[in-house]
């Protein structure tokens, strides 16, 4: 019989500390032969990424020993900081951002010398033993100055690469037909992001190796083309929005043809290098990932035909997929199962997991299952968020107590929350907090009209959004009216603070490096964000006044709920400046206000210690805003003014 008690006090198996230390993060699968490669990130080694192999008999073994953190900083994002080649790795290192060389079972080697260049996106020239690769000059570390272009580094002896492609603000996908006599890449210049305008080229090589007369193939300032890939016949697929929605194209002796109709996504934005939604496993077989309301599916298309099998799965999300030999892999999750390397005998659809980003056997009595919503509003429009209830088979609420709710409000703007298992939201759902997770007009899966909904709004398209789900559910009679929070990082948080300052809705809120000040951000970020907001809030200088009018930092007047407030010190995307300035606006208001440091943090903290901290100081948090007590031994922080 469950036992009753206080919404937000119930007892969960679901620790932070169990969290941190049985949770990894999974990034980038390769194919190499017979062998499988992904990257684990681990809390327990600081947030270390580590390159694992595992073979056709099942053994499992880390292939970059310590000392050694497979990760890119370009960008700031990074992605696509490897590649393997017939037993040959090639990797980023964080500390360094030098390239290094490394035979599996032997030891890295550096191929690029020490200095201020940025390495990422790998493919293999094999024809002329050569590394492409994007590179990024810090020379200048001015937004302005940085540079990038697609080099060519010699694959045995290194060196700082032989400029291939140059004068665009940005490029990716650097490919090489099968043949070895085509090169395309991608660019896109500001103030775009890869997601509004991008241009697929593809050039012949001259004899010494370098490109010659280049060819448009799609693309431009409003077409976003997403993962260019060869086929072994030579055609060329690309995934574009020309239609409304990514969808799949092939260009094909000079002439493109779409080879998908559907009011559906086959992309996904590219905020890191290496995203990959399809795979080309032979010339008449490709292995695509595309999204629907409920979730991603999996299916071989014949480019001939044009016609799509579903291949069926029990995922609902797919990332990061390859194929090659009627075998797939890719990063697999669902409802109930969390994030995976997952690998496909496309034979005989029989799927299995060679590593999850946790193995704890969790009862499904501690599981909430997310209920995809739709709900009206501002404007006459709906918007979709996933509700997860409070769920723990030991508990149950006081009657005619309703939950609190905490909203989420996803980073990017321009991204989407999924449905796979986190445990980080039923480390809430378990001990009963419901939880929405918000698709507020701007995100992915839903085409690129829903996705320019945010264009010159953001502050309050999102903000209306956040609002609206968190009034839909008390409405619907989920959730208690009056106990309503909302969180987010990075561009979540600054939703965050935008609902506080300018809504009258939510009584506690948590900043995760979150924009306060608009202007300062326009000012003070790296180079692929640094025109960001000229889409999301208007062109700067030019409509300083709308920076100004939707920076919560200049509004302290509508603060008047409790916040916590967490930084990472070493936070490039976001400074901690940012950080600073509304905790000492809050503090000057009077407002009761929390805050946390971290040192050594980025964009998002990695290390076991601090994900422990912030998960359980943002708890104690909420226990005391909304009157709940925390059992066991809990955190405690000072909430100033409270």
């Amino acid at each position: 019989m469950p036992k009753t008690a206080p919404y937000g006090s119930f007892e969960s198996p679901i620790t932070a500390e169990l969290i941190a230390a049985a949770a990894i993060s999974l990034a980038d699968v390769a194919i190499d032969r017979e062998d499988t490669y992904w990257l684990e990130g681990r809390p327990s080694e600081s947030g270390r990424y580590v390159l694992v192999r595992q073979t056709p008999d099942g053994k499992t073994t880390d292939v970059t020993p310590q000392g050694y953190n497979v990760r890119t900083t370009v960008h700031e994002y990074g992605g696509g900081a490897f590649m393997v080649r017939d037993g040959i790795v090639y990797f980023s290192n964080f500390a360094d951002q030098r390239v290094y060389r490394q035979k599996v079972g032997g030891q890295p080697e550096p191929l690029t010398p020490e200095g201020p260049m940025r390495y990422a996106d790998y493919s293999l020239d094999a024809k002329r033993n050569r590394l492409l690769c994007v590179r990024e000059d810090h020379t200048n570390d001015s937004p302005d100055k940085v540079v990038n272009t697609v080099v060519a580094i010699d694959a045995d002896n290194g060196g700082l690469g032989v400029i291939l492609a140059e004068g665009h603000d940005f490029y990716s996908d650097p490919q090489v037909s099968a043949d070895g006599s085509r090169l395309c890449w991608l660019t896109w210049d500001h103030p775009n992001m890869p997601w509004d305008g991008t241009g697929l080229h593809v050039a012949e090589f001259n004899g010494d190796g370098t490109p010659g007369a280049t060819t448009l193939v799609a693309g431009g300032p409003e077409e976003s083309v997403f993962q260019p890939e060869w086929s072994p016949d030579g055609a060329l697929y690309f995934v574009s929005d020309r239609s409304g929605w990514w969808n799949l194209y092939r260009w094909f002796e000079g002439k493109v043809e779409r080879l998908t109709q559907a009011d559906t996504e086959f992309g996904v934005p590219a905020w890191t290098f290496n995203s990959r939604t399809y795979a080309v496993e032979s010339e008449d077989r490709l292995i695509v990932s595309y999204e629907e309301r409920d979730g991603w599916k999996l299916a071989a298309l014949n480019p001939k035909t044009r016609k799509l099998s579903e291949i069926e799965t029990p995922y609902t999300e797919v990332d990061a997929l390859l194929a090659a030999n009627s075998r797939a892999a890719f990063l697999g999750g669902s409802p109930t199962e969390p994030l995976s390397v997952v690998e496909l005998d496309i034979s005989t659809g029989k799927s299995s997991v060679l590593k999850r980003t946790t193995d704890l056997e969790l009862d499904s009595g501690y599981i909430s299952i997310a209920e995809a919503i739709e709900f009206p509003t501002t404007g006459s429009q709906t918007a979709h968020a996933l509700y997860y209830a409070p769920k723990n088979r030991d508990y149950s609420g006081p009657s005619g107590e309703k939950p609190p709710l905490l909203v989420i409000s996803h980073g990017g703007p321009t991204g989407a929350s999924g449905s796979t298992l986190s445990l980080r939201i039923q480390f809430w759902t378990s001990r009963g907090i419901a939880v929405v997770d918000v698709n507020y007009g701007g995100s992915t899966g839903y085409g690129r009209e829903y996705r320019e909904r945010l264009k010159g709004t953001w502050g309050i398209v999102d903000v209306d959004d956040c609002t609206n789900a968190a009034l839909h559910l008390a409405e619907r009679g989920d959730v208690d009216r009056d106990r309503l929070a909302i969180r987010g990082g990075s561009a979540g948080g600054y939703t965050t603070l935008a609902a506080l300052a300018f809504r009258d809705v939510f009584k506690a809120g948590a900043s995760y490096f979150g924009v306060s000040d608009l202007e300062a951000l326009a000012k003070d970020t790296h180079k692929f964000e640094s025109r960001y907001l000229d889409g999301l809030i208007g062109p700067y200088p030019e409509r300083r006044d709308l920076y100004l009018e939707r920076s919560p930092v200049h509004h302290m007047e509508g603060f008047s709920a409790p916040m916590i407030v967490l930084q990472g010190l070493e936070d490039k995307v976001v400074p901690p400046k940012q950080a600073e300035d509304i905790i000492a606006a809050l503090r000057k208001k009077k407002v009761p206000v929390a805050s946390l440091f971290f040192e050594g943090e980025q964009h998002g903290f990695r290390k076991a210690e601090n994900i422990i901290k912030a998960m359980n100081s943002e708890l104690y948090f909420y226990s005391r805003i909304f009157g709940f007590d925390v059992p066991g031994n809990a955190e405690t922080l000072v909430i100033e003014g409270l």
